[in-house]
């Protein structure tokens, strides 16, 4: 299982009083209720999915009713908002509000949601999946400007760790939940098996959704804000953002693993 855990690292546009604390001033300007609805918007896409792969009665209503519960936009904001803050307490967020804020900061923004929102339809994802298997490997300039981004914070790797810390959450939930009986090291030993799958998948949708989202910027733009990524206070927000929404992740995947055993058990009865 992977919940696609793409960094919003790009999500930022409105401008936020600068007299706010660092890390209110940047959540201020995320527009970070719009980002999580178009993760709830991913979510109930992939639980519908889930529900007709995994449930004997298949995306029920009572289904649909459940996994709308689970992804509570209003909870989700504020699982981000606390640990976002926490984790970028103490950085200096003048260098990433002045880029943020600005008329091509802007643009990024518009340009990733634009493309993050695009990318929940299958068939539009296929397309931008088959678009990046014709570049891989060669030395396009875009890519080569994007495999920098992606560098500079780890993305690839930082993405599968939280998508397979996900994957972890939902088996617990199924678990806990009463639809199985493993153990904690056959649950580490199930995601485990799933690695390769998992960093494959993670890391050809990462590169398909980045080219879509930054195809209409020039190289000028997108290398400034690579150069941004790579500062220290660019690391400092990425990691933040990862606490945030890897942290969001996971209360949504144990959800989801309980909500999946409540739905299998009540079948079986």
């Amino acid at each position: 299982m992977s919940l696609r855990l793409v960094a919003p690292v790009v999500l930022i546009c409105a401008a936020a009083p600068l007299s706010a604390a660092p890390g209110e001033a940047l959540l201020e300007a995320m527009r970070v209720p719009e980002i999580v609805q178009v993760m709830r918007e991913e979510g109930l896409d992939y639980a519908q999915e889930m529900g007709e792969d995994l449930l004997p009665g298949g995306a029920t209503r009572g289904w649909r009713a459940v996994v709308s519960q689970v992804y509570d936009t209003e909870a989700m904001e504020e699982v981000v908002r606390g640990q976002f803050i926490d984790s970028f307490a103490g950085t200096e967020a003048g260098p990433l509000l002045d880029f943020f804020t600005s008329e091509d900061g802007q643009r990024v923004v518009d340009l990733e949601i634009t493309a993050r929102r695009t990318l929940i339809d299958d068939d539009l994802e296929a397309s931008a999946r088959e678009a990046y298997q014709a570049l891989d490997g060669t030395d396009d300039p875009r890519l080569e400007q994007i495999e920098a981004f992606v560098e500079a914070n780890d993305l690839v790797e930082a993405n599968v760790v939280g998508a397979m810390n996900a994957s972890y959450q939902f088996y617990l939930g199924l678990v806990d939940g009463g639809a199985f009986e493993m153990t904690e090291e056959e649950i580490l030993s199930e995601v485990w098996a799933q690695e390769e799958d998992t960093r494959s998948d993670t890391r050809e949708w990462l590169y398909a959704f980045l080219l879509v989202a930054y195809r209409p910027l020039s190289d000028a733009v997108l290398d400034e804000y690579v150069a941004l990524s790579a500062s220290p206070e660019g690391r400092a927000m990425n990691r933040a953002l990862f606490a945030g929404f890897n942290a969001m992740y996971d209360e949504i995947s144990y959800g989801l693993g309980l909500a999946a055993a409540q739905q299998m058990l009540g079948e079986e009865l």
